[in-house]
């Protein structure tokens, strides 16, 4: 059989149904793709990063949801999860309150805060077959040595 390869930029897509196993799959495919495009560095940070919006996407929203992974050059990763919530949450409104040392929820997202090299948030319009909610993303990088 041959073998074939995908050069960059690549991007991968990921429908996930409402499923509590669906963020336990994404996690995994993740680190799949990670691994077989050579960027092995970035899944420590890229699986906390993506398991935290997947999963707020499987909590808050009502329907299906998406997990985007597109090559953003140089040792970079760009994540995406699209779903049914219009709902922005703080820390993709650039509002990003620390959480108190005893909140029960909030962290998660507020993790985006600390390790992503960027972020941001997308709000999809109403009205059209299969739009709405939003989409927030993410990137991340390998750390250098020095």
């Amino acid at each position: 059989m041959a073998s074939a390869t995908v050069s960059p930029p690549w991007t991968y897509t990921l429908q996930l149904p409402r499923d509590p196993r669906a963020p336990g799959v994404a996690r995994a495919i993740l680190r799949t793709v990670l691994r077989v495009h050579g960027m092995a560095e970035l899944i420590e940070i890229a699986e906390l990063l993506a398991s935290e919006m997947v999963t707020n996407a499987y909590l808050h929203s009502s329907g299906p949801y998406s997990l985007r992974l597109c090559d953003a050059g140089r040792s970079r990763i760009r994540l995406g999860v699209r779903d049914t919530s219009p709902h922005i949450p703080a820390p993709f409104r650039r509002v990003a309150d620390t959480p108190t040392e005893l909140a029960e929820r909030g962290r998660g997202l507020y993790l985006v805060t600390l390790y992503a090299e960027s972020w941001g948030a997308v709000p999809l319009r109403r009205g059209l077959p299969g739009r709405g909610g939003k989409l927030l993303w993410v990137e991340c990088a390998a750390k250098t040595p020095w």
